[in-house]
């Protein structure tokens, strides 16, 4: 079905012939971004196999393979919602729970919808519930994984927001929120303003020492990590750098690169894009949870009041 097709759907229409076409119409109609629905296309495209108690290829397998042509009206069917929950729980055990867990919470609010407009009387994956992530799945990032993370082919502002999250074990929203007036660099700190509120300091190493100077270039005011495009004219005057006019990186736009750009990491042995999409990579916390873990590994732990603030605040005023 084309997208002019999925547009032409209204609300009062009756339900659509095929799942593909009820598909499209919740991707062009619910308000999914744009940049979502790829991603929620391929999930919602998994229960067209699941649907026939089959299950879809794997890996490089998945792409160009045509799914099944399933019936919309099927999904009221209860023999087609045991076939469901069958081909779920052996999905379940082929593929990581992250992966299932995904596709299980893109099918609920597609169902939901659907329902919503009358296009389904009953709940098709009623009692089908999330997967429990392994136990032994580490939230940590071992030496090796930051290693290769470190050495990503990536933007210096990256690179920097990544190594000061790691050397200064605080929180992203912290870091993120930095202006340089509340920089250091030569005592290698910088204050910030913690979860609760209070101001502490956070110490970085050598790493982060060297990229910050390549980061500012020369600005001596205005946000720490900016945006690659100009603010828009609603920003607050403190959200943008009045040198090059670009605003304040957001936490949102920070987590979705970082999760973008380590999908590989996150899969080493997967190389079809679509499925590294599909699993998604790391989040910007591990860096905290691994920072943290490796401190206490080397015996060097943080004070329980913030990162890195049992030094006191210098009396002079913060310099670029």
């Amino acid at each position: 079905m084309s997208a002019h097709t999925a547009d032409m759907l209204s609300l009062g229409q009756d339900r659509p012939h095929a799942y593909r076409e009820a598909v499209e119409a919740y991707l062009r109609s619910a308000g999914i971004g744009e940049s979502s629905q790829r991603i929620y296309r391929i999930s919602l495209t998994t229960w067209a196999w699941l649907a026939c108690g089959q299950q879809p290829p794997l890996g490089k397998d998945r792409r160009g393979a045509q799914a099944p042509v399933v019936r919309f009206a099927a999904l009221a069917d209860p023999a087609t919602a045991e076939f469901l929950a069958a081909a779920f729980a052996e999905r379940a055990r082929l593929v990581d729970a992250d992966t299932v867990n995904r596709e299980l919470s893109v099918m609920k609010a597609a169902v939901d919808w659907w329902r919503t407009r009358g296009w389904l009387a009953a709940n098709p994956i009623v009692g089908i519930e999330r997967r429990p992530a392994p136990r032994d799945r580490a939230k940590t990032l071992s030496r090796d994984q930051l290693a290769a993370l470190f050495d990503l082919k990536t933007g210096i502002r990256e690179k920097t927001l990544w190594k000061m999250l790691y050397e200064t074990c605080a929180r992203a929203q912290e870091i993120l929120t930095l202006d340089i007036a509340d920089l250091l660099p030569a005592d290698k700190r910088a204050r910030i303003i913690s979860e609760g509120g209070a101001t502490d300091w956070v110490h970085w190493r050598s790493g982060t020492a060297q990229l910050l100077p390549r980061l500012l270039r020369g600005r001596t005011q205005g946000p720490v990590f900016l945006t690659d495009r100009k603010a828009p004219a609603r920003t607050p005057t403190t959200d943008v750098c009045t040198i090059t006019g670009r605003g304040r990186l957001s936490y949102r736009r920070a987590a979705e690169l970082f999760e973008t750009l380590t999908r590989p990491l996150a899969h080493p042995g997967i190389f079809d894009a679509a499925e590294l999409e599909l699993r998604g990579g790391w989040t910007l916390h591990r860096l905290r949870h691994s920072a943290l873990t490796h401190e206490a590994e080397n015996g060097t732990g943080t004070p329980p009041s913030g990162p890195w603030n049992a030094t006191p605040a210098p009396a002079s005023t913060p310099t670029t």
